[in-house]
């Protein structure tokens, strides 16, 4: 089932939501390929939201074992005028606390 992420900056906190569920965490690593939706004709509230391929790809709060098997690259950005982001799919996101979002990319394994 198809699920979309994105920051609620008013209560500091990322969003997964489903057709059938809405979670709330603080940090996540989406662990596999991702693309973008936008949604710039909403009437109220026009948004952007990253959208995982497989939705078992989401790891909640991961610990930092988890993340030292990944090397940080460039942040993903969203324009919120402009209803845009920087780079429209990849592999590998780490959606932090401070509310950044960062490509990753996996270490080499020798």
């Amino acid at each position: 089932m198809k699920c979309q992420i994105y920051r609620c900056n008013c209560r500091g906190i990322w969003t997964i939501q489903n057709r059938y569920r809405k979670i709330t965490v603080e940090t996540l690593l989406l662990n596999g390929k991702w693309s973008i939706e936008l949604k710039p004709h909403r009437q109220h509230n026009p948004k952007g939201f990253v959208v995982p391929s497989n939705p078992l790809d989401i790891i909640v709060n991961p610990n930092q074992a988890t993340l030292e098997k990944f090397n940080k690259g460039m942040q993903l950005i969203y324009d919120k005028d402009a209803i845009t982001f920087n780079i429209e799919n990849g592999h590998y996101l780490f959606f932090a606390k401070d509310g950044a979002c960062y490509l990753l990319n996996k270490q080499v394994q020798r």
